[in-house]
């Protein structure tokens, strides 16, 4: 089966040419990757002061928060105040991939460029600010910029205006799926000849008292709060929930002939998407991830590509029981022997949630800076704390508590969501 890297005749390629990040372990694409891959946790106990006007205990105190956020030179403090912290995360990652990309929007043509940038929750903290000053102030004491800071659109839109983009442009929110889906569609944009380049990624900032408690009560948490950096333990038979964690990602993708045109230095190329729905459960993965293994099959059949020609499998792994045993049962239909130890296979499986925690609808974007690194570098990230693994995980190479160096040609990213929502993303290796 020819590789679509050698021969895309249904489609123009698509290369991605910029990276950009605002993670809890890194202020920039580069930090966040050396954290990956030295498996340097940024997960630590929450800043409690917004939860302390709210009675009661919390049972969750720690998750992914982003210290000290710095957006000098990229947002003024004064249209700072005008934006929610989400978006302040997608504006500051849109703007920083931009600049890796070294593209001037001044010599393309801007109605040809455009933005997709999800985010499963939006402006959360905008509306539970306003909710307060409502029941204690009075509803004339409302910001007007409340509309424009909450809603779920507001990043894409955003990122549009900043950069003069007149192409297509618009927001997911398909839950943890969301930048999945945005870097998808993103794709078939430029695939199709609708645009040259977009920006797409996701964001979210969702450690918010309302949010904290919300998914404490589902008991979808972990509740780790003494043992912080080893809370989010994809795989572990000890895992106990995922790990809430706020942050933005985005890459900036183009046509081949675009990129090359400008000169542009090419980081990778997405060749594969694919989504389904579990059609199962609101927010229970389908246990023998039958969903999940639909996404995958639906890359792999877009890109052209057998399953054993994918060398790394970024999982959702987001440190919850059923959520790692869904996906496993996935994989292992999909890939067969080819990701068991005890076959000889090849295939490689890590989830770098378990230093970044859950970004929810950015999760996906921030996933991605791990497989462009794996094609571009060889380097293969670990699943941190997978101390005991699961007896069930026990034949498949999860990349422990170490980061593995080997070459990797396809790289295959996988988002799931509550609702349903499958993504499969599949990044290859540019090699002219």
């Amino acid at each position: 089966m020819a590789s679509p890297i050698q021969s895309a005749d249904r489609w123009r390629r698509v290369v991605i040419t910029g990276i950009g990040a605002r993670t809890c372990v890194g202020h920039d694409a580069n930090s966040t990757w050396e954290s990956m891959r030295e498996g340097r946790s940024g997960i630590k106990p929450f800043d409690m002061t917004p939860f302390e006007q709210y009675p009661g205990s919390w049972t969750v105190t720690m998750g992914g928060q982003i210290p000290d956020l710095d957006t000098t030179g990229v947002i003024e403090p004064r249209d700072a105040k005008k934006l929610d912290r989400c978006t302040v995360l997608g504006v500051a990652a849109s703007h920083e991939a931009v600049v890796h990309s070294g593209i001037d929007f001044d010599r393309c043509d801007r109605e040809r460029c455009g933005v997709v940038i999800g985010s499963g929750i939006g402006g959360i903290q905008t509306i539970e600010d306003g909710m307060n000053v409502l029941s204690s102030r009075g509803p004339g004491r409302i910001s007007p910029f409340t509309v424009p800071r909450l809603m779920a659109n507001a990043t894409a839109g955003n990122v549009s205006i900043r950069h003069g983009l007149r192409g297509p442009c618009s927001a997911h929110a398909t839950a943890c799926a969301s930048s999945g889906h945005a870097i998808g569609d993103a794709m078939g944009y430029i695939r199709r000849g609708i645009a040259d380049v977009i920006v797409a990624g996701g964001a979210e900032a969702a450690i918010t008292p309302l949010c904290v408690a919300a998914f404490s009560t589902m008991r979808a948490l972990s509740t780790r709060n003494d043992d912080p950096t080893r809370a989010s333990r994809p795989f572990d038979k000890d895992r106990d929930g995922f790990v809430l964690a706020e942050g933005a990602a985005s890459v900036v993708l183009e046509s081949l002939e675009h990129a090359k045109a400008r000169g542009a230095v090419i980081y990778g190329e997405l060749v594969g998407y694919g989504n389904s729905a579990d059609a199962y459960h609101i927010t229970a993965p389908d246990e023998q991830g039958e969903g999940a293994a639909r996404s995958m099959r639906a890359a792999l059949a877009d890109a052209q590509l057998p399953a054993e020609s994918i060398d790394y499998v970024n999982a959702h792994g987001t440190s919850t029981p059923l959520g790692d045993a869904a996906e496993v049962a996935a994989v292992q239909r999909i890939f067969g022997d080819h990701v068991r130890k005890s076959k000889g296979g090849k295939a490689l499986m890590s989830s770098t949630k378990s230093v970044h925690g859950h970004g929810l609808g950015a999760s996906g974007a921030i996933e991605m800076i791990a497989c462009v690194h794996a094609v571009r570098d060889g380097v293969i990230a670990p699943t941190m704390n997978l101390e005991n693994p699961d007896e069930a995980f026990q034949d498949i190479d999860l990349a422990p508590n170490e980061a593995r160096e080997r070459p990797v040609r396809y790289a295959m990213n996988n988002t799931f969501g509550f609702g349903g929502h499958n993504v499969t993303l599949i990044v290859g290796r540019f090699e002219g």
